[in-house]
């Protein structure tokens, strides 16, 4: 498991009875994880938060403000900054633990010495566009919602990168990947991050077990003729890393040579040393 343990804005401080704490900045939130399945040892510190995300037993949840927080603040990583901002579904606009994927991309990148481009799908809030705008990529976003487009532009612009070559795009990923295919553009690198389940603004249903090896199939038609990585991310309850390593596999492996790998992403807690399981991660690198 790769455990994101350089974070100085970020701290998970502990967890137990399906919660855990952690701090965004200088603020302290309180919200629900169901994999944390052994007891709480409730410390004073559990007592000391700015906000407590409770779930309703007929789905989603509310937030419990203790005292009064902005809209919206912002954390750093290295020279990164984004925007954090609790949502009506326990969200921030973050995941800090995938910083350690954002450290290999940099790495990968800046060490190519040649020029990349790369797509992020299902791209979000845009961690990983920041990062691989900030290792010297041209990079193409694209995302849905356009509220997570929005604010991934925000964040390249707070983190100083407002002026490298990023495309943000609100579009449906299978539609954009056909597109580009018919267009003739190809990638070195391609990020993606598929939901568990959603629907398209057409009714479209997806269901990552139906969808996801046709999706990263099209997505090797638009891979260049030299990549340099392919990064599958998952947090879909059940999904072993291997399901991911099959995947690239039978699809970008067949057609490149290179490295596969997978595993698990992970975040420390600061009081018990316990690790907390974020998701996992398929890799494909040359």
């Amino acid at each position: 498991m790769l455990i994101a343990q350089a974070w100085k804005d970020y701290e998970l401080i502990d967890m137990g009875d399906g919660e855990k704490l952690e701090r965004w900045g200088k603020y302290i939130l309180r919200r629900p994880d169901p994999q944390i399945i052994w007891p709480l040892n409730e410390t004073p510190q559990w007592r000391k938060l700015d906000a407590h995300y409770h779930r309703s037993k007929s789905g989603g949840g509310k937030w419990d403000y203790l005292s009064k927080l902005p809209e919206k603040w912002t954390i750093s990583y290295g020279d990164l900054s984004f925007y954090i901002q609790p949502t009506g579904f326990k969200h921030t606009g973050l995941f800090p633990e995938q910083a350690v994927n954002w450290n290999w991309m940099m790495n990968k990148i800046k060490t190519s010495n040649r020029p990349i481009s790369a797509l992020n799908l299902f791209a979000y809030t845009g961690g990983a566009t920041a990062a691989c705008a900030y290792a010297g990529a041209e990079v193409c976003h694209v995302d849905a919602a356009k509220g997570m487009v929005s604010r991934a532009k925000e964040n390249l612009i707070i983190s100083g990168l407002e002026d490298k070559k990023v495309r943000l795009i609100v579009d449906d990923v299978f539609k954009f990947i056909e597109r580009e295919k018919r267009r003739g553009h190809s990638y070195d690198a391609i990020i993606m991050d598929p939901p568990s389940y959603g629907r398209g603004a057409g009714g479209e249903v997806w269901k990552i077990e139906d969808a996801l090896y046709k999706l990263v199939k099209s997505c090797a038609d638009i891979l260049s003729s030299n990549p340099l990585f392919f990064l599958i991310n998952s947090y879909t309850t059940g999904f072993s890393p291997t399901v991911l390593r099959n995947i690239l596999s039978l699809t970008v492996g067949r057609r490149h040579k290179g490295q596969i790998s997978s595993g698990e992403v992970g975040l420390m807690a600061s009081a018990s040393g316990l690790i907390l399981p974020c998701g996992s991660f398929g890799r494909w690198e040359d």
